[in-house]
């Protein structure tokens, strides 16, 4: 079954599988739906007779393995329908209501595995999500199809205009920047589909630009583990930098590592955002000659002698 599942969307034969339309009426239906159903319940024997002799579907791609039946059962995942499928040889024979009936009580079996397998999902990608943020590091999780399964914090208060979430889909004004981002996201679920070893690159970093604001970085990550299955679907967590946010390294943090008076590491603090001595002497309400004394007793207890060495030495901490 695998190689043929593998056939069935390689060359197509979803889109040509004349089951699929009638499947959907039957979901579309406002008539009460058997938990599990098969081909006569779908089409009438004139029908069948006549898709058996003409269908492509039915003779050019179930016969590659020697299949001719099919029989499902329905089942709901966190509200949304899925279903298992069996198939039959023609050998074996069609489905009768009998079988019907008997596999009809394993629909709510699959109903609470599949939630429960979704659920345990969920958390796991909730707590990479929260992970992230603990790190402050803005993020939200992509399923293949590009959904919005999970943001946390941090990516809530990078969007705006321009880049936001809108219907459960990332909104990305920056065309350039949405078609890149949908290249890599296809191109990868589809790789990760028959190779779940393939990596996404580490340069794929992708900007986002914003009309009134510095870009966005967009890098994308793999899911994996339980937050991969297929009853959540999550596929990839989307790391996000806003370059027009300058955040600041804790004042305790530099006076700590670099041993620094408090008063200098609120100073080391500013310059390492790019603040003038004259915004940090208006800031702090002293005068520019004592942030200038200031910073020079910095660069001797750093061993940094501008002010751009000492913002890349505190913007590592």
């Amino acid at each position: 079954m695998e190689d043929l599942t593998k056939v069935y969307f390689k060359e197509g034969w979803h889109l040509r599988d004349i089951r699929v339309p009638r499947v959907q009426s039957l979901f579309a239906s406002s008539r009460p739906m058997a938990p599990a159903f098969c081909d006569s319940d779908m089409f009438s024997y004139d029908e069948m007779r006549q898709l058996f002799r003409n269908d492509g579907y039915f003779n050019d791609f179930l016969r590659l393995g020697k299949l001719k039946w099919g029989g499902w059962i329905r089942f709901q995942v966190m509200g949304q329908p899925w279903l298992i499928a069996f198939q039959r040889t023609e050998v074996q024979g069609p489905y009768e209501p009998g079988d019907m009936l008997r596999l009809s009580p394993l629909a709510q079996t699959l109903t609470e595995v599949a939630d429960l397998s979704a659920a345990v999902g969920r958390s796991v990608l909730t707590g990479v999500l929260d992970g992230l943020q603990l790190v402050r590091q803005p993020a939200l999780a992509l399923d293949r199809n590009g959904l919005v399964l999970g943001i946390n914090s941090g990516a809530d208060a990078v969007f705006d205009r321009d880049f936001r979430v809108s219907n459960s889909r990332l909104f990305i004004r920056d065309g350039k920047a949405r078609r890149a981002l949908e290249h890599i996201t296809s191109d990868a679920a589809a790789e990760t589909e028959h190779h779940p070893r393939t990596k996404i690159r580490a340069e794929n970093v992708i900007a986002a630009k914003r009309e009134t604001k510095k870009p966005v970085l967009m890098k994308l990550l793999p899911v994996h583990g339980a937050a991969s299955v297929p009853f959540l679907g999550a596929k990839f967590i989307l790391t996000l930098t806003d370059l027009e946010a300058t955040p600041r390294v804790s004042p305790d943090i530099i006076a700590q590592v670099l041993r620094l008076t408090s008063a200098e590491a609120r100073v080391a603090s500013m310059v390492a955002v790019g603040s003038s001595p004259e915004v940090i002497a208006a800031e702090l309400k002293v005068s520019r000659e004592t942030v200038r004394n200031q910073i020079k007793a910095i660069f001797v207890k750093t061993r940094t002698h501008r002010q751009s060495e000492l913002a890349a030495l505190v913007s590592r901490l």
